[in-house]
């Protein structure tokens, strides 16, 4: 028998004995609520019935993964462990998301400096800005290229 189906049977007889020792206590608490007064009968079935609203929520099994070889399951709780490993494990998202901004603002930068160089040396030059507009001017720099 594999170790997690021997939990889960362990688990189903814990249960079942804790089931038959409520009803037994039910079964005595009735018979003996019979000799007390009738307003205190009624507390008791109010207390009663607002103990078992509390409880159900209480009940609903935790979601398990049996893990061979461990000998025990491991729940899949949120709320396990400490704070601060939950702030931790979104710090390496956090470090990827300010470096992907750094590298656009970096990239954003180099841009608009390779533009202002190319407007600095446009309207440094001997040449009006319109003679490189000229489609001539293509040619002569393709036959000065090809002459040097």
């Amino acid at each position: 028998m594999k170790p997690a189906q021997d939990i889960g049977q362990k688990a189903a007889r814990i249960e079942a004995i804790q089931a038959r020792f409520a009803m037994r206590l039910r079964s005595r608490l009735d018979t003996s609520a019979g000799d007390l007064p009738p307003d205190i009968r009624e507390r008791l079935r109010v207390a009663r019935e607002r103990a078992m609203d509390h409880a159900r929520p209480a009940v609903v099994a935790q979601p398990q993964l049996a893990i061979a070889g461990w000998g025990g399951g491991l729940r899949g709780r949120e709320d396990e462990g400490p704070r601060w490993w939950r702030l931790a494990s979104a710090l390496p998202v956090l470090v990827l998301v300010l470096g992907l901004g750094l590298i656009q603002y970096s990239d954003h930068v180099d841009r608009v400096d390779a533009a202002a160089e190319v407007d600095a040396a446009l309207l440094s030059d001997d040449l009006p800005p319109e003679a490189y507009a000229d489609p001539g001017f293509e040619a002569y720099l393709q036959s000065a290229g090809s002459q040097q």
